[in-house]
């Protein structure tokens, strides 16, 4: 199928690499112009556009740090400026650091859940009402398959990624009403920059867990946000689908 997105303009926060960029490309190829952040990647973000550009949809790139709030709404503003109002948004912006609990101070926690959950929550609150007055809207979260079991070194992280999945399934409830429909994606190890901050032995403990015997790759992921973000995802509410080669059993 083609044009599932077909006049429809999206946000990907962090799309310059890795799942946002695989998902700021599917949505493109689907029909969507798409409009997407990144905070220090101008090659990455250089490439997604040219990539977005080839399928015959706008784009447009901006710097920002999903935690600066001015920026953030400077980046919204700008967005519905050059694409037109967002129907569709991902929340996909995101850090890792591997560390153990006693190593984590309150600065590391903080910062974690600021860009991991918190800047979740600001997208949503600038998305919602402009979705809400046109009766149609999707917010898809990504969270991960760590927030179900947890995983040593990462207790920030995995706190930060349950709180998605909370947050994700209360405002499906408040905002499915309105015809703005909430879902997350949880997904696996995929390999992604996101990880290179982990250690050779973590890599090779969790990829033991797993069935398939591999990680995953973003393009594996993307599917899944454009399935959620078009007409095939209408009857999915504050639900979490998790792409993870059966690391965890939903």
């Amino acid at each position: 199928m083609t044009g599932r997105l077909e006049n429809r303009t999206a946000l990907v926060t962090g799309g310059s690499r890795g799942i946002g960029g695989a998902i700021a490309i599917a949505f493109a190829a689907e029909g969507a112009d798409v409009a997407f952040c990144h905070e220090d990647d101008a090659q990455g973000a250089a490439e997604v556009v040219s990539a977005i550009q080839r399928h015959g949809r706008n784009a447009l790139a901006v710097q920002c740090d999903v935690t600066d709030d001015a920026g953030v709404q400077a980046f919204w503003a700008e967005s519905a400026r050059a694409l037109g109002p967002i129907d569709i948004l991902v929340n996909n912006a995101g850090i890792g650091a591997q560390q153990s609990f006693d190593a984590i101070d309150l600065t590391a926690f903080d910062r974690m859940i600021a860009v991991n959950l918190r800047a979740v929550f600001h997208f949503a609150r600038l998305a919602a009402p402009g979705m809400q007055t046109r009766r149609w809207g999707r917010i898809i979260n990504i969270a991960s398959q760590l927030a179900y079991k947890g995983a040593p070194g990462l207790v920030h992280y995995c706190a930060a990624k349950a709180g998605v999945i909370g947050l994700t399934r209360a405002l499906a409830i408040e905002l499915a009403g309105s015809g703005v429909l909430v879902n997350a994606i949880a997904p696996g190890m995929v390999e992604t920059r996101l990880n290179d901050g982990l250690t050779a032995e973590w890599k090779a403990r969790k990829l033991s867990e797993l069935p398939i015997h591999r990680f995953g790759r973003p393009a594996e992921v993307a599917p899944t946000a454009v399935m959620l973000a078009s007409s095939d995802g209408d009857f999915y509410v504050g639900q979490t689908l998790s792409p993870n080669g059966g690391d965890v059993f939903l």
